[in-house]
């Protein structure tokens, strides 16, 4: 798969408050701003293969220990990565991640045999994140196209208020 634009890398590193990343369909992070790397994940220091939402989501308990009600969000991260995979018809491509987290994850394993499919406009559009720094933050996520990409999406965190935008900031800037 091929990377980004440097136009796009820019739009990201324009959020200075706001960790944003690029997600392919099959939910492998290909870009992220500095906000991302401090307040989600230092995806730099991860091998690319090792760089996919559900992998974070169901394989790093420290991920998991950040999500304020794991079970909730396990669960519609589920269902948007279905929708994302059939949308883009990519079923066959991930069946080895898939096969993968099954084997790893008994959470995984049993949300997917569900089938449950969800749109980005049927979850909570609020993650609560337990940050070892920056304590208890609630960012409101929005989820983007990327044109002449239709592999491609963004994910934007927006801080829901003034003084977690600075906190973030700050944080940014000593990084």
């Amino acid at each position: 798969m091929e990377g980004i634009t440097p136009r796009l890398q820019r739009v990201l590193d324009s959020l200075p408050a706001s960790p944003a990343i690029i997600k392919s369909a099959t939910w492998d992070i290909i870009a992220w701003n500095r906000a991302a790397a401090v307040v989600l994940t230092d995806y730099s220091t991860l091998a690319v293969g090792q760089r996919n939402i559900l992998r974070f989501l169901f394989c790093d308990p420290a991920v998991r220990a950040k999500q304020h009600d794991w079970e909730s969000v396990s669960r519609f991260v589920v269902g948007a990565f279905r929708a994302d995979v059939a949308r883009a018809g990519l079923v066959s491509e991930v069946s080895v991640l898939v096969d993968e987290l099954c084997t790893v994850s008994p959470e995984f394993a049993a949300l997917w045999r569900h089938h449950e499919v969800h749109g980005y406009a049927e979850g909570e559009s609020v993650k609560r994140l337990l940050h070892p720094e920056l304590g208890h933050i609630e960012l409101e996520h929005s989820a983007f196209s990327i044109d002449g990409r239709p592999d491609l999406g963004m994910i934007v965190y927006t801080p829901l208020n003034d003084s977690t935008a600075e906190k973030i900031k700050a944080l940014v800037e000593r990084a």
